[in-house]
């Protein structure tokens, strides 16, 4: 066992086992609930800010409705997907590092959460606007999220700490080639696509599952702002993007999305020639190609922003009848993780709340706690009862699981044959982008580089970009260059 002094350790002063790798059944099992490392960094990091949300904060959102236009039963019963169903919803957008008090236009990662209240209760699809994400497994999440946040003395943003954190976890490649091109400014929020980013369960009524995987394709057409228009808009309206939805939905221009998937065989995850459910990778879609499922649209502004937007409260761990979850580490971490934050984010009855409950009957084992409004009477508060109130009690195999045989290790998961962190993130540069894209993408990370990031980052930073593509890395290693009056790394950025 190491010693703490050279070693993290947990609250009580004992060695933490590990900060990169939470605990599973093999390595591409489910995470364990007596990872208590996992659980307590996760439960404190849901409690470090009051109120509002940690990562997330700024952001705005609309009611609408999600029309099933498309025969998807093949692959779920669930009734939410049953062709002709017709479905009210609540969309929420924000950005992920920015403060509530934050402009909206700012580079960044935009959220895309979905509430979905379905006649089988509801159904909560938390995503992005780009289909991954920076890390693959739970344990690395709150360290991301504060490596974006502010430095410990000044309380400033700090280019040098984000590029220790992504340059230190290589994995972080496509998500940061997605956030320094194009889509780090969407122009609105109609204007992007969304995605349901994670591989999870679709079910049918013969019992068959697949795998899936969500996206949300803007009907407005996707538009972007350059890094001039984007500086000038959060100098002029802090609150663009928030302000754009409003008044377009109060116009009557409602925004559109059009929802696709790629279904995935249950069996071929094991032979795919990624990993399905590694969060930092796409699947070809030429491999699986989309299937058109309906449309979302949103057609009704909130009446009450505090009580409708800031008390919003989403997790994807909440799934109805015909969608589960998948052995993807960080949705397994988040389906803990998001409703663990509104408990002490808004209060433990969170769900009571109008924005947050079903439109079907409740019949919760759950009592009591600050802000009980909802309650049972006195029916029994106990199962088994003999009071004649009913209970679950089913047993044997789930629907919605997956077979996991294996010791309980600390690992990253098993390699499939091409997974690797610069293959689709190279792709993204070359085949994706344009030329005027490339040479945007080069300007914005040079001049990331340039703003106070030092050595050894900034070395890492650019054998970083060189290894997504070598003309890339070498025209940013060129302009770091030249921007620095070629002094020696160390001296950078600073001043």
């Amino acid at each position: 066992m190491p010693k703490t002094k050279d070693h993290s350790t947990m609250s009580t002063g004992a060695p933490a086992p590990s900060d990169r790798n939470s605990l599973t059944i093999g390595p591409d099992g489910p995470i364990l609930l007596h990872d208590v490392h996992f659980l307590e960094q996760m439960a404190h990091f849901n409690r470090e800010k009051v109120p509002e949300r940690q990562p997330h904060a700024k952001g705005s959102g609309a009611f609408g409705v999600f029309e099933t236009t498309e025969d998807v039963s093949n692959y779920t019963k669930a009734a939410l997907f049953e062709k002709g169903a017709s479905t009210e919803m609540l969309a929420r957008f924000s950005t992920v590092a920015g403060e509530q008090g934050s402009p909206d236009t700012w580079r960044d990662v935009r959220g895309f959460s979905l509430k979905f209240y379905t006649s089988e209760g509801n159904y909560d699809l938390v995503g992005n606007n780009t289909p991954i994400f920076f890390v693959r497994d739970p344990m690395k999440f709150p360290h991301f999220i504060r490596s974006q946040k502010r430095l410990a003395d000044s309380g400033l943003r700090d280019n040098h700490m984000q590029w220790d954190f992504w340059t230190n976890n290589p994995e972080t490649a496509h998500q940061v080639t997605y956030l320094m091109g194009v889509r780090g400014l969407p122009r609105t929020w109609r204007h992007m696509n969304g995605y349901g980013s994670h591989t999870y369960m679709w079910i049918n009524a013969a019992g068959e599952k697949f795998w899936v995987k969500y996206h949300f394709h803007t009907q407005q057409g996707m538009a972007f702002f350059s890094n001039e228009e984007a500086s000038a808009m959060s100098g002029a309206d802090a609150d663009f993007h928030r302000r754009d939805l409003f008044e377009a939905i109060a116009r009557g221009e409602h925004p559109r999305w059009r929802l696709s998937v790629q279904v995935m065989p249950y069996a071929d995850a094991k032979t795919y020639r990624i990993n399905p459910f590694d969060l930092t990778k796409t699947w070809s879609h030429k491999d699986y190609p989309l299937i058109p499922v309906g449309t979302m649209t949103l057609n009704r502004n909130p009446e009450n922003f505090f009580a409708q937007i800031e008390q919003a409260a989403f997790s994807p761990g909440n799934t109805v009848p015909g969608i589960g979850l998948s052995p993807d580490k960080m949705l397994l971490g988040r389906a803990f993780a998001y409703n663990d934050a509104q408990r002490n984010r808004i209060g433990t009855n969170f769900h009571q709340l109008p924005v947050n409950q079903p439109k079907v009957p409740v019949n919760t084992y759950q009592f009591d706690g600050q802000m009980a409004y909802h309650h049972s009477g006195n029916a029994p508060t106990h199962a088994t009862n003999s009071g004649g109130r009913p209970w679950a009690d089913d047993t044997g195999a789930v629907s919605d699981g997956w077979e996991a045989d294996g010791t309980m290790v600390r690992s990253a998961y098993t390699p499939h044959p091409e997974d690797d962190d610069f293959t689709q993130p190279g792709i993204l540069v070359r085949e994706v982008f344009t030329d005027e894209q490339r040479a945007a993408l080069v300007d914005q990370v040079a001049g990331s580089l340039l703003g106070g990031v030092r050595s050894p980052v900034l070395e890492r930073a650019i054998a970083y970009w060189k290894s997504i593509d070598p003309g890339v890395g070498g025209r940013i290693e060129k302009k770091v260059k030249a921007g620095s009056g070629d002094k020696p790394a160390e001296g950078m950025g600073e001043g």
